[in-house]
């Protein structure tokens, strides 16, 4: 640069800081791209409609008899592993003339558990 004006040495040292401020924006932008997109896949793989056909074969169980709800409440574990990758574990307990029931639902990425209680 030593034989450049002044002002040439401006335009050059401002191009520099321009070029190195562009550089990093595009690096910052990039990266929220990434996140956003990690969130996004996050979301869309909560099995949310696994969950709720899950929750409600388990209700519907709760009204049968003894020995149908045993069969039911073995075939939705079964099931559950075999298709959907996803362990569920229940436990019913009978409360007077209420059942209620512990749901625990865990494939791997999503773990749910609730506690429902018949009317």
């Amino acid at each position: 640069m030593a034989g450049l004006n002044e002002d040439a040495q401006w335009i050059v040292l401002m191009g520099f800081v321009v070029s190195s401020s562009l550089f990093f924006l595009a690096i910052v932008i990039n990266q929220s791209t990434v996140v956003g997109q990690a969130t996004a896949e996050a979301v869309s793989e909560f099995p949310k409609e696994d969950i709720r056909g899950v929750r409600e074969v388990i209700i519907q169980s709760v009204y049968l008899d003894e020995p149908d709800r045993t069969l039911v409440q073995n075939e939705i574990r079964a099931l559950s592993l075999a298709r959907q990758n996803s362990v569920v574990d229940l436990s019913s307990v009978e409360i007077g003339q209420h059942q209620s029931v512990d749901i625990h639902y865990n494939n791997g990425v999503t773990a749910y558990s609730e506690t429902y209680s018949s009317p």
